[in-house]
């Protein structure tokens, strides 16, 4: 089931919520959106879910109109055919957990038998077989959360949509559910709509990402497209952690402060910034764009180490990163910034 938003807006007033968004979800994919708070993502998987109306555009799933405001065209979420999980869980604490994954089958007048069937079959899926006879109090933060994505699929949804499903979960169970959700998705191949602020789950569950900033989508691709060769400064900064030089470009070079950058992508003349990240940046003694600096700071964090160091001569502190297993560094050092990782970047909006 293809999804399809031409256009779509939506404003409160004279506030704009979602401006002009036109996106496609191909059948079978797992889209994530991301950006900051009040970005528009969460009124954007509304408005595909049919929780909120726009303003103007349309939406449909394959050949299907769901909404189109100007045409009169409103499906409601019931007949969308769609399952939603949802950062609170909303499960219901008087029931068990396999009458929380039955009950909206039931209600679509399902023989309480084949809901139960189903029921059992969504909770094997997601691995809580053993436990369809226990309430919700009795369950971790990650088994309720299991449930709330069995009681999705048992529906089975042609589209399933995810808000901030994984935000109340500690560091452990956030990427054991990130594999979870990944692998159940990938096994029933249902088109999903995915809303995040964080780049790492987007990164580990996504086919393919759209970046959100003040109701726009700014950039969608792949999930290395994006952390490789993100649009702008804005891209570069939210979807991980960058290094941004600014200087003046001229003759395939960039110049900073009182040294000249080797970049092997082609620049435009005129003002420029170009992005590093920090896992790109070499300590070298050797090599073209090598400088000086003075080690700032620098922060043990298991699998790596990350540094801040200072380049007088490029008037920038840098964020260099490298594996834990080499030697702990401080004071003076010399870094390479290769010219094949220096991306050109264009300016956010």
């Amino acid at each position: 089931m293809k999804i399809v938003l031409e256009a779509v807006s939506k404003s409160y007033g004279a506030t704009p919520a979602v401006r002009s968004l036109d996106l496609g979800v191909e059948s079978g994919e797992l889209f994530t959106l991301i950006g900051p708070s009040g970005c528009g993502k969460t009124t954007t998987l509304r408005m595909v879910a049919g929780l909120i109306e726009p303003s103007a555009g349309r939406i449909r799933f394959g050949e299907q109109l769901v909404a189109d405001p100007v045409a009169g065209v409103t499906v409601p979420t019931e007949r969308r055919n769609l399952g939603m999980v949802f950062q609170s869980y909303a499960l219901w604490p008087h029931l068990s957990v396999r009458r929380n994954c039955s009950l909206g089958l039931e209600v679509r007048r399902l023989p309480a038998g084949q809901a139960r069937a189903r029921a059992d079959e969504a909770l094997a899926m997601v691995g809580l077989a053993g436990m369809a006879e226990r309430y919700p109090h009795q369950l971790s933060g990650g088994q309720q959360q299991r449930v709330a994505l069995a009681r999705a699929i048992a529906l089975r949804p042609q589209v399933l949509l995810f808000d901030e499903p994984l935000s109340n979960l500690d560091a452990a169970l956030h990427e054991q559910m990130c594999a979870e959700i990944r692998s159940v998705q990938r096994r029933l191949g249902i088109t999903t709509v995915y809303v995040t602020h964080n780049q790492a789950e987007a990164m580990m569950v996504s086919d393919r990402i759209g970046v959100m900033r003040d109701g726009r989508l700014l950039q969608v691709g792949t999930p290395e497209e994006v952390y490789v060769h993100p649009r702008d400064e804005f891209v570069a900064a939210f979807f991980g952690k960058a290094n941004v030089l600014r200087g003046e470009a001229a003759g395939g070079k960039l110049r900073i402060a009182q040294r000249t950058l080797a970049v092997s992508a082609p620049l435009a003349p005129g003002v420029a910034a170009l992005l590093i990240r920090p896992e790109a940046v070499a300590f070298a003694q050797s090599g073209e764009n090598l400088f000086e600096g003075n080690i700032l700071h620098a922060s043990f964090l298991g699998g790596h180490v990350e540094y801040e160091v200072r380049i007088e001569v490029l008037d920038t502190t840098l964020r260099v990163q490298t594996l834990s297993s080499e030697p702990l560094r401080s004071g003076r050092a010399s870094l390479r910034l290769p010219p094949e990782r220096l991306v050109p970047l264009g300016r956010a909006d």
